[in-house]
């Protein structure tokens, strides 16, 4: 694909993300028709099944791209000086709190616990002690996010890293 093609999906993609987010605000996603929403977001029909299969593909893609680009922030920041993991990664969510409020307001977290899950990276051939150890660490984390959320995020991720650190250390 030329710069220009790159260029232009990229603001179609940008545009169908924008108004399925302004959407979510007043309604749920099932009830979403897709003509309404192509006319809203003012592109075709095929540029819009040219990215996504379904509504849902627009979040499902946008969480991977964002956690991808934190964690690739991330190893390139932790070289040496070992980062605080948990801060870290929920300042991501606090960065990006707007797209993940609206998920956890329009009751799509799952796309968000299933990021989390599919990076813990939890293989069929993993010793069970590791994968059950893998999974409990994904379902931690995702479990602080949503109860943080629920709470309307109200905490910085230092703050809440902190504030977790402290309930761990407790007797």
């Amino acid at each position: 694909m030329n710069s220009y093609n790159e260029k232009k999906n990229t603001y179609v993609r940008q545009q169908m993300l924008n108004t399925l987010l302004e959407m979510l605000k007043t309604r749920n996603i099932d009830d979403i028709i897709i003509s309404d929403f192509i006319e809203k977001a003012e592109i075709a029909r095929v540029s819009f099944y040219r990215n996504y299969s379904n509504l849902k593909d627009i979040l499902v893609q946008e969480e991977r791209r964002l956690f991808n680009q934190w964690h690739t922030d991330y190893d390139a920041r932790n070289t040496d000086n070992n980062l605080d993991f948990n801060a870290e990664l929920l300042g991501y969510y606090k960065d990006h709190s707007e797209f993940y409020m609206t998920l956890y307001n329009s009751g799509l977290d799952s796309i968000i616990m299933d990021t989390i899950i599919s990076s813990a990276d939890i293989k069929d051939d993993d010793p069970n002690p590791l994968a059950y150890f893998k999974s409990s660490i994904a379902y931690m984390i995702y479990g602080w996010v949503h109860e943080w959320m629920k709470r309307g995020m109200q905490e910085s991720g230092t703050e809440l890293s902190a504030m977790i650190n402290g309930a761990m250390k407790r007797p």
